[in-house]
């Protein structure tokens, strides 16, 4: 465990803590630390457990308003709103554990039908005065993107830790076993529903976690800002990309296709959408378990 944190995770945050002296593109370096995070989240609960988040922006969008009704309302100080925002994404999934007696497809859809629900309420005209609606939110007064971007930096780095102790603990092979048989785990004495519950929770928290930083770095959003699709969207395949149940997969999958997109999306957009699906076919097709499993054919042994 601990060499995956010394080789792994510390360089990993030290690279992005040194990067923006180096890169004048600051948001874009954001970006990457919060789909690094989104990647690692969904890895704990699809990667460990086998439940498909569709709707996993649900609780990214329900951390960002989180924040910012702290913000607006209680006066809050931006790292005390980031702790409450982390305590509303575990209420939002409490709420939700019933869904875990779903599986497969029936899940995956009905978290997406449950993240539109949060959207639509938040986003309802009713609650002006909590939310302001749809009509978006404003919180130029503690606009610090240098400490927004040192905050979701944390909490990258403890989610990196969070997979690794899954990756290496018994804990974590016990949420495998629940994963891939939970009737014989079961049997075996493991209480699934809590393990899944658990899985649940943290996934929920590091999202929610990850949507108050956004909240706190844009300052200025609006409720199909931090709700769009695109962040569930682009977790999932970063870490499907990358290989999910590891440790290494997501990073790499966040680091490949949202470094293509960026270059390509941008400077050839007219190309990017071919290329993105030919590379997301390719690895369907010749590479389902993820980039490590090529890797691991060659004896590497990636964690």
């Amino acid at each position: 465990m601990l060499k995956h944190v010394l080789f792994i995770v510390a360089p990993l945050v030290a690279a992005f803590a040194v990067l923006p002296g180096l890169y004048s593109n600051h948001l874009l370096l954001f970006n990457f630390v919060i789909f690094l995070t989104l990647a690692q989240g969904v890895n704990i609960i699809y990667g460990f457990t086998g439940y498909l988040p569709f709707g996993y922006v649900g609780f990214f969008g329900a951390g960002a308003y989180g924040f910012a009704i702290m913000v607006m309302h209680a006066h809050s100080p931006a790292v005390v709103a980031v702790l409450v925002a982390g305590l509303v994404g575990l209420a939002l999934a409490l709420l939700l554990t019933p869904l875990l007696r779903l599986s497969g497809a029936y899940f995956a859809i009905a978290n997406l039908a449950a993240s539109l629900a949060v959207l639509h309420l938040i986003a309802n005209p009713a609650l002006e005065s909590i939310t302001r609606g749809p009509y978006g939110v404003s919180l130029t007064g503690i606009f610090n993107p240098d400490h927004a971007y040192i905050a979701a930096l944390i909490i990258m780095a403890l989610t990196m830790l969070v997979v690794v102790y899954l990756k290496n603990s018994s804990f974590g092979l016990a949420l495998q076993a629940v994963r891939e048989d939970p009737v014989s785990a079961a049997m075996a004495g493991i209480n699934v529903v809590k393990m899944r519950i658990i899985a649940w929770l943290l996934s929920a928290l590091v999202a929610s976690l990850a949507g108050a930083t956004f909240a706190w770095y844009v300052s200025v959003f609006y409720p199909d800002n931090v709700f769009s699709a695109e962040f569930s969207i682009f977790a999932i395949v970063f870490a499907l990309f990358g290989g999910v149940a590891t440790i290494i997969g997501p990073i790499a999958g966040v680091l490949a296709l949202y470094g293509i997109y960026n270059l390509i999306g941008f400077t050839t957009p007219q190309y990017f959408q071919l290329i993105y699906g030919l590379l997301i076919i390719g690895l369907v097709l010749f590479l389902p378990a993820g980039l490590v499993s090529l890797a691991n054919r060659r004896g590497w042994n990636v964690p």
